[in-house]
């Protein structure tokens, strides 16, 4: 566990979770000096040797990495003499600045770096230089925190709230020498950069569980505030409108946009398939979701006239800003959705608006999906009341937008028969959730969060979908959750139920709260009425709670599910 084979640097590594590293720690050595990182693997085994950080042949330079060296097998051609001992790309960088040390480790960091394709974000240290370290980044996100005589390096700005709120985002291709004297910023020519600081509104009490069993919970719980952070001093009732100032298009531009594109990945595609629904009910304007790894590799067809809005929660998910770049490239006109302040999305957009979630500690995005999809409507009204919504329809949809937050509490209120309901699921190996209209976006997160958390294989179809193939696998031990809350596909909605039990298998219903007398389920969940628009919104918490208990009930690692990252930094 302790590494003795090199006398320059005090080298600990483990396998799983951060108590073993922790075990094999004991007592933290002294020293002015650390670099550290959890990562999962990308290229070689779950091993020791496969663990960061990586050292030179002499042990004097100790790297971590985030992100792919795409060339790495060419750059290991060159380096023959050297001694290497792990199954990763990462650990060619490490040799490559050793080849490149010459007694000035920055200019070593950065002559290695020009010859690197692929992604980075890394950290590094040399015994020769105990008051000196190197942080750069390509792809991969860097987040310096500036306190009094402390620096901290880390991927995202979260873990830094409990040291400081003072940060410095690195852009692509911007490196950083931090000294105990302070810090230079220059390129990888070393050209030497501006510093700009920034201010986090995060709090360190958003960081911590406030007594919830796991941080999943306690961001659930959360909905009701953070969704007040993202509409407040966003809305006009008495115009029926939005203010997104982020936006950045006078209203003769916003009239110019023939077209709208969403792009993301995982739940912020989700919430973008709300933002679809609301501009073409509300804007009347041609609009699309795009999955943000495949928009990339597509020709598609955009100009002048198409906004392309890229959702993400850490604003540094690797495919969506690739796609967001394609956009732009392309002529397009490029806004972000983002959570984070200073984000990389943030500062490439040509505006957007930050959704003000808070952090998120848990790897399953909660409280971001039901801010996003807020906000991805406020932008729909605000168009549409550029053009032909009338106010009063524009006041109802801001009306049902304000009584959303006290609509939650009340689901939140009723977790314990949630509990109860995922308690009896719990022992399923696979689930459908159906869903139809806007509510195939509900059904979709549903899924998306029952996989993530529980590692219970589900899957979501669009309630019609379903007679089509799917059915063929129903059966007493493969139950659907449907989302039939009361909207204009209500009754369809109850026939795919009718369908799905005529074959056995066992029903969860989501229905309305005056909905007491449905009888087409063996268990039903009920949530508060709203404007369609809005249901996503509201069922999406229920079900967000449903994928928490039923994990809760098989013993997972809620908050730190496995094979999943945070922040999807890489392809």
């Amino acid at each position: 566990q302790r590494s003795t084979l090199f006398p320059y640097t005090t080298l600990f590594r483990s396998v799983g979770k951060i108590d073993e590293l922790e075990k094999a720690l004991g007592q933290m050595p002294d020293g002015n000096l650390c670099i550290g990182h959890t990562r999962w693997a990308t290229h070689g085994g779950v091993t020791q040797e496969n663990a960061h950080p990586h050292l030179s042949c002499d042990g004097k330079i100790s790297l971590v990495h985030n992100g792919i060296v795409e060339n790495w097998r060419e750059l290991r051609s060159g380096l023959d003499d050297h001694n290497f001992l792990s199954e990763t790309d990462t650990e060619v960088l490490v040799h490559l600045i050793e080849k490149n040390y010459h007694g000035d480790l920055r200019l070593a960091v950065a002559e290695a770096l020009r010859q690197v394709r692929g992604t980075y974000g890394i950290a590094v240290v040399h015994a020769d230089h105990p008051d000196e370290l190197v942080t750069a980044r390509f792809g991969s996100p860097i987040v310096i925190g500036v306190a009094q005589e402390e620096y901290f390096v880390a991927s995202d700005a979260t873990p830094l709230l409990p040291y400081t709120n003072q940060v410095v985002f690195l852009n692509d291709g911007e490196l950083v020498l931090l000294k105990r004297k302070g810090m230079e910023m220059t390129t990888l020519g070393l050209d030497h950069l501006k510093i700009e600081t920034q201010n986090l509104d995060w709090s360190l009490s958003q960081a911590e569980k406030n007594g919830h069993e796991h941080f999943m919970k306690k961001e659930i719980f959360e909905e009701p505030e953070a969704l007040m952070n993202a509409i407040s001093g966003r809305i006009d009732l008495k115009n029926g409108t939005a203010r997104l100032g982020g936006l950045n298009l006078s209203e003769s531009e916003m009239r110019q946009i023939r077209r709208v594109i969403f792009i993301g990945c995982g739940t912020a595609l989700y919430a973008a398939r709300v933002g679809k629904y609301a501009f073409e009910r509300l804007a009347q304007i041609p609009t699309e979701v795009e999955i943000a790894s495949e928009f990339r590799y597509m020709d598609p067809i955009i100009d002048e006239h198409t906004l392309v809005f890229a959702l993400s929660q850490s604003g540094e998910t690797a495919d969506t800003l690739a796609a967001m770049r394609e956009a732009k490239r392309r002529g397009a006109i490029v806004r972000g959705i983002v959570n984070t302040i200073g984000s990389t999305i943030a500062r490439e957009a040509g505006g957007g608006t930050y959704i003000h979630a808070g952090p998120e500690l848990a790897v399953a995005s909660t409280k971001a999906f039901i801010n996003m999809a807020a906000v991805a409507v406020l932008y729909a009204l605000m168009f549409g009341r550029n053009r032909s919504l009338s106010m009063a329809t524009g006041v109802r949809v801001v009306t049902a937008l304000m009584e959303l937050p006290e609509k939650i509490k009340k689901i939140l209120a009723e977790s314990e028969h949630i509990q109860s309901v995922a308690d009896k699921y719990a022992h399923y190996h696979n689930m459908y959730f159906l869903g139809r209209g806007v509510n195939y976006a509900t059904a979709l997160e549903a899924s998306l969060k029952l996989k993530e958390v529980s590692y219970i294989h589900s899957e979501a179809y669009p309630g019609g979908e379903m007679k089509h193939g799917p059915i063929a696998l129903l059966s007493t031990d493969f139950p659907v959750f449907a989302i039939a809350t009361r909207n204009q596909l209500f009754d369809k909605t109850v026939s795919n139920i009718a369908e799905a039990r005529a074959r056995k298998a066992p029903i969860i219903a989501l229905v309305s709260e005056d909905e007491k007398d449905f009888t087409a389920a063996d268990d039903v969940i009920f949530v508060p009425r709203t404007m369609e628009l809005f249901e996503p919104i509201l069922n999406t918490v229920a079900t967000q709670l449903f994928a928490y208990y039923v994990a809760v009930k098989l013993g997972r690692d809620v908050d730190r599910p496995r094979n999943l990252a945070k922040s999807v930094t890489v392809e």
